[in-house]
């Protein structure tokens, strides 16, 4: 997490905590703080050296907030958020992942029954006393219950978006020293799973006790949590951060176990041993004149590269004749395999496609570079928070040969004066074609249409057809069961003017499950009616996810994949998307994002 990131979640905290202790008005103010200060290009850390004034240069960033960030860049903590913590001592972000908990209820449970926990909450809805606090009831106290056994487990997982960039933090800062070799992630981070339970991290070298120094005296550490000769510990932003230091000629082996998934290493094993040989964080052996005294029996345990007895996946570690284990693409050719691209080894298929013995053939993953352009995009005529031209201007400067801008329509579940009525599409079709005329890339016109609960799109159809592109997209009837949201979400893909399903089931990671519907039928149906289903790199979606992906692929659907970007920091989350749709084995050929101007639009027609 970077200092920007840093000092907007102590931003929104504060907003979240006033907002709980009854202020008006100031939590908003805070909020729109604590965006523009994560989205703001240059370290705000430095600003605040400056003083106030620099901060407050800052979009929406008051002389007041302003001095807050330098009180907590000076001093690490803020006198006024403190005293609301005192105030309110609830642990506000795991309450506040329970679907339909807010800071106001939060506030409320807290002053009338003392809740300042989940374990507590769950106690008391339990025990019947939510439903007689005032304005709450039995259906009300039904969902808070039913709630918090996803938000517990959330708060045992991290999103992959806050991860990765703790992740990619700590390999710069080990990367730069002299004693390491290589660095690599590993885990469910390197396979670019939606939630991961911490960052694992392997280096190669023949200096362990300098890189473990290096790693706990990296700065984005806040605590050490433990420290030995080869392996180390420490908290980062909130995550554990662990890692293991091994040799050089055997990173390559350590690699491919620490990855996993425990699934695929089972079935990778299994290969080998057919074949005579016994491959293991140590290489691939050949054991074939060797006598296996514990029967070769899988691994029981997830790999963990901060495994306290270090002694594998197994007891006899190097037996035999080793012959791979320096790189990982030499594992798997040693087992006559292809190399596999991590985002696959989750056991479907991917071994056995792999291999130079089967009928299978690894696909030709999709690279951020396929990607020529984003299809889901808001500026500040809905919520975004910047202009049409700042935006495009911003996907040119990226390399983007198109843009669409898609704002939100009016409808349900898009909240207050933030969706666009028909009159305001049709005004905002002239500004995008003012900006479009100077613009050095293609524009599209577009809008983020609504479905609503019976699969209807709210917009009008003489509207829709008047643009570029649609986007339609569920934001509301979220908690419906599967072959309603599935009927749903097929009526709206066999829209005429529909163009691509966004966010298919709404879900946001770690705060709400979204829908669960059918996406084999989805995808047959948008396949049928050259709809595209996307994938939305917003790391708080990541939705379709990869399982999704596959379906669609194997029935000919196509995919888009789009940030759903608010902000040109957002273009960056487009890694996401790309690594989500390579779990699901897409290749650039069934990427819409990765045709032409001309290919887009006649897809559009």
């Amino acid at each position: 997490m970077s200092r920007n990131d840093e000092i907007a979640a102590h931003l929104s905290e504060f907003a979240d905590l006033l907002e709980a202790t009854g202020v008006e008005y100031k939590p908003n103010a805070y909020r729109r703080a604590a965006e523009n200060v994560a989205d703001h290009p240059a370290p705000v850390e430095a600003l605040a050296r400056e003083g106030p004034d620099a901060v407050a240069e800052i979009d929406r960033v008051g002389d007041a907030i302003a001095a807050k960030v330098v009180e907590y860049v000076e001093t690490g903590t803020i006198a006024e958020l403190e005293e609301l913590r005192e105030e309110m001592p609830v642990d506000i972000v795991a309450l506040t992942r329970v679907e339909g908990v807010g800071p106001k209820t939060v506030g409320t449970l807290y002053r009338e029954r003392g809740i300042t926990t989940l374990d507590e909450l769950e106690a008391a809805a339990e025990a019947g006393e939510i439903r007689s606090v005032k304005g709450f009831g039995a259906k009300t106290e039904g969902n808070i219950l039913d709630g918090i056994e996803f938000a517990r487990e959330a708060s045992e997982r991290t999103r992959l978006g806050d991860a990765r960039p703790v992740a990619d933090d700590a390999l710069a800062h080990l990367a730069a020293h002299d004693a390491v070799a290589k660095a690599e992630v590993c885990g469910s981070i390197r396979r670019w799973k939606a939630t991961i339970g911490d960052v694992d991290v392997l280096v190669a070298s023949d200096e362990t006790e300098a890189v473990v120094e290096a790693f706990t005296d990296w700065g984005g550490a806040d605590a050490v949590i433990e420290a030995g000769t080869i392996k180390a510990s420490v908290r980062a932003a909130g995550t554990r951060v662990d890692l293991r230091v091994v040799d050089v000629t055997e990173f390559g082996a350590a690699l491919q176990y620490f990855t996993g998934s425990k699934e695929h290493n089972v079935a990778v094993r299994n290969r080998a041993i057919d074949r005579g040989l016994k491959v293991n964080e140590y290489g691939v052996f050949d054991v074939s004149a060797v006598e296996d005294a514990d029967g070769d029996d899988p691994d029981d345990d997830d790999p963990d590269v901060n495994d306290p007895d270090g002694d594998g996946p197994n007891g006899d570690q190097r037996v035999g004749e080793r012959i791979a284990g320096e790189t990982e693409p030499g594992v798997y050719e040693a087992l006559g395999m292809e190399h596999v691209p991590p985002e696959l080894r989750e056991d479907t298929g991917e071994v056995e496609a792999a291999a130079d013995d089967g009928d299978g053939t690894l696909p030709a993953l999709i690279e951020e570079g396929d990607v020529r352009g984003d299809l889901h995009t808001h500026t500040d005529w809905s919520d975004g928070g910047f202009s049409i031209e700042e935006m495009v201007t911003a996907a040119a400067d990226r390399g983007h040969d198109f843009h669409a801008v898609t704002d939100h329509a009016a409808g349900p579940g898009i909240l207050g004066n933030v969706g666009l009525g028909e009159d305001e599409i049709q005004a905002q079709a002239e500004a995008v074609a003012d900006v479009a005329d100077d613009a050095p890339i293609e524009v599209f016109h577009g809008i983020e249409a609504n479905i609503d609960a019976d699969g209807a799109i709210t917009t009008d159809d003489a509207t829709l057809a008047e643009l570029d592109l649609v986007v339609a997209s569920p934001h509301s009837a979220l908690d419906v069961d599967t072959d309603a949201a599935t009927e749903r979400l097929v009526r709206a893909v066999e829209h005429p003017e529909v163009d691509i399903l966004g966010h298919p089931t709404g879900r946001i990671i770690n705060s709400r499950e979204g829908m669960a519907p059918d996406m084999e039928r989805i995808a047959e149906a948008a396949a049928a009616a050259d709809t595209a289903i996307e994938v939305n790199a917003n790391p708080a979606r990541l939705d379709a996810d990869g399982t999704a992906v596959r379906a669609a692929i194997e029935v000919g659907a196509t995919i888009a994949i789009n940030t759903d970007a608010h902000t040109p920091r957002e273009f960056e989350h487009v890694r996401y998307g790309v690594h989500t749709a390579r779990r699901g084995w897409a290749e650039r050929a069934d990427v819409l994002n990765a045709r032409s101007p001309a290919e887009l639009r006649a897809f559009f027609r």
